[in-house]
């Protein structure tokens, strides 16, 4: 059989099965021919199965049901089933803008590249006119630019990923895969294209507001930081300094979000003890974007701290 150019990942889990449709419907919407895409549906184990009502789909998509594991587990799945030359992950209740995407279709059928990093929309207008940036590598990016956490950000060649998986059993899976899989690209484009509408929905995973939840998202993005941090000694030079940019950038939002979700002083402090003790407190002296800089500045002092802890949850408060 011939090999799709593109694989795209669907992973499911409770969702409308009408938003399901609409993702498989925008992906089948591409200039692709049915040989040159391949659409895997991971079912995670859902309380019941759209099977029925994916029955119109025929041929044109592989559905794969498994008991619950989580996100990681179902991508994992959608990896070892694969046969694209490339990679696309799509959340179930997401889309992919036409226009846009065809851009990025073309950037590696014509620029050859091992990867593309494109933008998201929430609102779904399409802009024709886009800016593209050609990288000699994802290491090269990363120095240079604070990058997207979600793996849905990125067309990206199959061979690169070698042994790379999603770690099972986090939250924040991303965070901890996308750096890694920068790193491992050779040759990158980088379009300001438009071509994912992210549809964020009040009961999702991430924006559970329970505490159990607040704790567990800040555990797991703090063990996330620390793992990184090892790898990053293991590099060479200019990897490890890419890799170190992006956790000093995990660490300020890390240290954002204790302030957000717990405003807790003590649970705070707490935490910057930890931090400072893997060398990873203060945060790098370092110019990598204005927002960075000031919230360095203000974090090396305690009236800084106070500072955060008053103004951190009244920005949230705004609409």
């Amino acid at each position: 059989m011939e090999k799709p150019l593109i694989s795209f990942i669907l992973t499911y889990y409770n969702l409308p099965v009408k938003m399901l449709c609409e993702c498989i419907d925008s992906i089948m919407a591409l200039s692709l021919r049915a040989v040159e895409r391949e659409i895997i549906i991971v079912d995670d184990g859902s309380e019941t199965s759209p099977m029925n009502d994916l029955l119109t789909y025929g041929g044109n998509i592989i559905y794969v049901r498994q008991e619950n594991k989580g996100l990681s587990e179902a991508r994992n799945t959608g990896i070892q089933m694969a046969r694209g030359e490339y990679l696309q992950f799509v959340d179930g209740d997401d889309l992919l803008i036409q226009a846009a995407y065809e851009h990025c279709i073309d950037l590696i059928r014509f620029g050859h590249s091992e990867m593309v990093v494109f933008n998201f929309t929430h609102t779904g207008k399409e802009d024709k006119t886009y800016q593209d940036q050609e990288f000699h590598s994802g290491a090269d990016y990363m120095r240079n630019n604070n990058i997207k956490g979600t793996a849905c950000g990125y067309l990206f060649k199959r061979t690169i990923l070698g042994d790379l998986r999603f770690t099972p059993g986090i939250l924040h899976e991303d965070e901890e895969f996308t750096p890694q899989l920068l790193l491992r690209a050779e040759t990158i484009s980088v379009t300001d294209a438009e071509a994912y509408l992210y549809r964020q929905r009040p009961n999702s995973i991430i924006t559970d507001s329970h505490i159990r939840q607040k704790i567990r998202r800040l555990r797991d993005a703090k063990d996330i930081i620390s793992r990184l941090n090892i790898q990053a000694d293991r590099l060479p030079v200019k990897d490890k300094t890419a890799l170190q940019r992006r956790i000093a950038q995990l660490t300020m939002d890390y240290l954002y979000n204790i302030i957000r979700q717990t405003r807790s002083r003590h649970y705070l402090d707490r935490k910057i003890a930890e931090l400072r003790k893997e060398g990873l407190f203060p945060l790098p002296d370092r110019d990598y974007t204005r927002k960075y800089v000031w919230f360095r500045r203000l974090t090396n002092s305690q009236a800084g701290l106070t500072l955060l802890m008053r103004i951190i949850p009244f920005i949230d408060k705004q609409p």
